[in-house]
């Protein structure tokens, strides 16, 4: 791939996020509610679209908890399957248990269901209590070391070091500013903030091209890579290359997030991918600046 630009989701690509994020997912609800989703059901959910944001997936997968008591009878992926029919995301969601209940089991589950207190519980759990008393604010709802200390990293020194040499880098990432930050330190990548995107600066997430095609703009781009762990990040890609044609977009893979393997591949595949790669370490030997 010939490319001037280089832009990098954060979770599954730059740090493994298996015991972090996904983790906070699962015990949030498991902590707000009594019961939970299984940790290998959160890419059911990611899959389905419209989940970038992981507050979000916590909200759905705690609909999905609460509608279960209630005698809706499908397994996650009966229940992520209907999200994706319906385009995805939270939205879809509620229309699926909507759909599935009778009015006074429809009431009981959302009289139950508390996005602002389970986000306040994943931020404690996922932060741990200095940190979430310092980018929060406030006392935690639990007491938590922080999840956020479990993120192994990916991206060797030497990727960082011929990305950044030979291309204009980009961080394009679901995370909140202070958390981005917090990864991008101990990657040892820097990005100016011209040149990336958090959930604090936009309010559309993947897969609006919105983002992306900023990036492409401030680096006065020709083409771009863009290497994300998801399937919304290879459609970002797509969605770009549509609304911004005067440039070339590829969608890059990574198997190093929530989809491995040789079923990893087919689904970047089928959705578009234009190369799926074992790790970001692999990319800058794919790529001709």
């Amino acid at each position: 791939m010939q490319v001037d630009t280089v832009v990098l989701d954060v979770d599954g690509v730059l740090v493994d996020v298996a015991d972090s994020y996904r983790r906070a997912i699962v015990e949030s609800v498991e902590r707000v509610h009594g019961d939970t989703i299984a940790k290998a059901d959160v890419q059911a959910f990611k899959d389905a679209g419209g989940f970038n944001n992981d507050w979000t997936l916590s909200d759905a997968a705690a609909l999905y908890v609460l509608a279960s008591r209630e005698g809706v009878a499908m397994d996650v992926a009966a229940f992520t399957d209907e999200i994706g029919k319906r385009g995805g995301g939270l939205d879809a969601a509620e229309a699926v248990v909507e759909s599935a209940l009778g009015d006074d089991a429809r009431e009981r589950v959302y009289d139950a269901w508390d996005p602002d207190y389970l986000r306040e519980v994943f931020q404690a759990l996922y932060l741990g209590s200095e940190r979430y008393a310092e980018i929060e604010g406030g006392t935690p709802p639990v007491e938590a070391p922080g999840f956020i200390a479990d993120e192994p990293v990916i991206v060797t020194p030497e990727t960082v070091e011929r990305l950044t040499a030979e291309y204009c880098v980009c961080v394009l990432t679901g995370r909140p500013e202070a958390e981005a930050e917090i990864a991008l330190e101990r990657v040892g990548l820097d990005v100016p903030d011209e040149r990336r995107f958090t959930m604090d600066d936009w309010e559309e997430g993947k897969p609006h091209p919105r983002a992306l095609v900023a990036l492409a703009d401030r680096c006065d781009a020709d083409a771009v890579a863009f290497a994300g762990d998801t399937l919304d990040d290879v459609e970002t890609a797509t969605n770009a290359a549509a609304a911004d044609p005067e440039r070339t977009y590829y969608g890059v893979g990574v198997l190093t997030g929530g989809l491995t393997g040789a079923s990893g591949r087919r689904k970047y595949e089928d959705a578009g991918a234009s190369v799926v790669v074992d790790s970001v370490n692999d990319l800058p030997d794919l790529l001709e600046g």
